[in-house]
């Protein structure tokens, strides 16, 4: 069944946020932007010349490029069309067989289209971590904070928050980097999300966390993408165009901000100094330095299955 035309309404604002309790703040070195189900399919529900739609799409793309810039890993999730009934489960009781067989209805909107290095995961229930890599994904990357954004706020947004939350990871949840079926709904989820699992930010003061600790390094990447994203962010380079088997110095890094890192890492409790990361100046080199180390190197929640 085709979702019903959605009427707009003007999007939540930094008044409508309540204050929250948690102290916890948004790092690049830690979090993931999550763009959550931005397909034609749903977005097509809205007046694509008015609120919410014009500012949820305009505050995602701001995040995504800040989060480009700083080498923060974006992952994209889309449900499949044409599903089969035993693949929706209850969905299909509540709402019918979904995307129908249309690439156009099952793309994300144009003005969100996924770059070569982002990570698509495919959804089939409404929390982004059921039946989905999301959680290993997340793992792989060493992330421990989870940003979210896109439609629908009180359904799989709000449901993949509190999953998040279950499993250990720092939740953000972008009060106007999202969008529902009425602001009731949106509402509703924001105080949930408040309440129980999650810190509501608008997207204007998630970028400037995000922007604020970018030189910060002192804490440990858990694996070897964390490193390759950690130095892309410290070279201010897309993590694309750095090799992990290559001296970072030939790459362009220089002694002043090898110095940055060792003391970032030093202050995070490594026993690695500037002459470590001189000698064997290389990604892979720097991981195997860090591999040895027992601070700070579990992912969290690793007793979960995926």
């Amino acid at each position: 069944m085709p979702i019903p035309k959605i009427e707009s309404y003007s999007m939540p604002n930094q008044s409508d946020i309540p204050t929250s309790k948690l102290n916890w703040s948004v790092h690049p070195g830690r979090a993931a932007l999550l763009i959550h189900d931005m397909q034609e399919y749903f977005l097509n529900a809205y007046d694509q010349q008015a609120d919410p739609y014009t500012t949820l799409v305009d505050n995602i793309t701001e995040l995504k490029q800040v989060c480009t810039t700083l080498g923060i890993p974006i992952i994209y999730s889309a449900q499949p069309r044409n599903q089969k009934k035993e693949e929706r489960g209850l969905l299909q009781d509540f709402w019918g067989d979904g995307i129908p067989n249309d690439p156009k209805a099952e793309k994300i909107i144009e003005a969100l289209s996924p770059d070569d290095m982002d990570i698509r995961i495919t959804k089939w229930r409404y929390s982004a971590f059921q039946k989905t890599s999301l959680f290993e994904d997340l793992k792989k990357q060493g992330r421990d904070q989870l940003i979210i954004t896109g439609v629908y706020a009180h359904i799989g947004c709000m449901l993949t928050a509190a999953e998040a939350f279950m499993k250990d990871f720092q939740t953000f949840f972008i009060a106007d980097a999202l969008a529902d079926f009425s602001l009731e709904d949106h509402h509703m989820a924001l105080q949930y999300a408040h309440k129980r699992c999650a810190v509501v930010e608008t997207n204007e003061r998630i970028r400037q966390q995000l922007q604020d600790q970018r030189q910060d390094f002192s804490f440990l990447p858990k694996t070897k993408i964390a490193v390759h994203r950690q130095v892309a962010q410290l070279m201010e380079r897309s993590p694309a165009d750095i090799r992990d088997d290559e001296s970072l110095i030939i790459q362009g890094l220089d002694s002043l901000r090898m110095m940055i890192l060792a003391e970032g890492w030093r202050h995070a409790g490594a026993d690695i100094s500037l002459l470590d990361l001189v000698e064997t100046p290389t990604i892979n080199a720097w991981w195997s330095l860090l591999a040895k180390e027992e601070v700070f190197l579990n992912t969290p929640n690793t007793d979960y299955d995926v």
